[in-house]
């Protein structure tokens, strides 16, 4: 019985370990998370009005992003030898209050700065309840980081909604295009 209590205290402390393993702030400061996060929405979420985008990384339209802020969380934050950085990323709905959707992405930075280049959104998860998100997100996140990609699981439609035979990340527009019709 003392065995089995060892056991399961060890692989309870196992198991908090690798959770916060992969968390941003292993890396940066509360402040350069938000810098950071800021950054990240300004690829990933809708243009600020009156910017396209090409203009929306302006310094202009900054504050829109920031203002944002309080909206998105990461989830997750993984920053490999190679220089890619990997982020799992919990977003609103427009659409519902309720629900959220995960974006796992990847990227360089910037020489000296928190400013993301040669960025990619890997895929969007459907539109889910933050917790079930927080899982399937978290599966496919440690799946990306320890192979580099997640195509063996974009069948799965809970899990991902895109990529799919309709929608493409397009990485010098830095948005979704339609490939083909519905």
């Amino acid at each position: 019985m003392k065995n089995i209590l060892i056991i399961l205290s060890v692989f309870v402390l196992l198991a908090s370990c690798s959770s916060k393993k992969n968390q941003a702030s292993n890396y940066f400061s509360t402040q350069e998370q938000d810098t950071l996060l800021t950054n990240i929405i300004t690829y990933i979420y809708s243009p600020a009005p009156g910017a396209n985008n090409i203009t929306k990384f302006e310094t202009k339209y900054r504050s829109f992003y920031q203002k944002a802020l309080p909206f998105f969380k990461i989830q997750e934050y993984y920053q490999a030898e190679d220089g890619w950085n990997y982020v799992f990323i919990i977003r609103p709905v427009s659409s519902s209050p309720i629900f959220r959707r995960g974006v796992l992405a990847k990227f360089k930075l910037k020489e000296g700065s928190l400013k993301p280049e040669s960025f990619e959104e890997v895929i969007n998860t459907p539109h889910l309840r933050e917790e079930i998100v927080v899982e399937r997100g978290g599966f496919l996140f440690k799946e990306l980081i320890k192979k580099g990609n997640v195509d063996e699981y974009l069948s799965m439609k809970q899990y991902i909604e895109w990529p799919d035979d309709h929608l493409k990340y397009n990485k010098a527009t830095h948005e979704w295009v339609v490939v083909k019709p519905y």
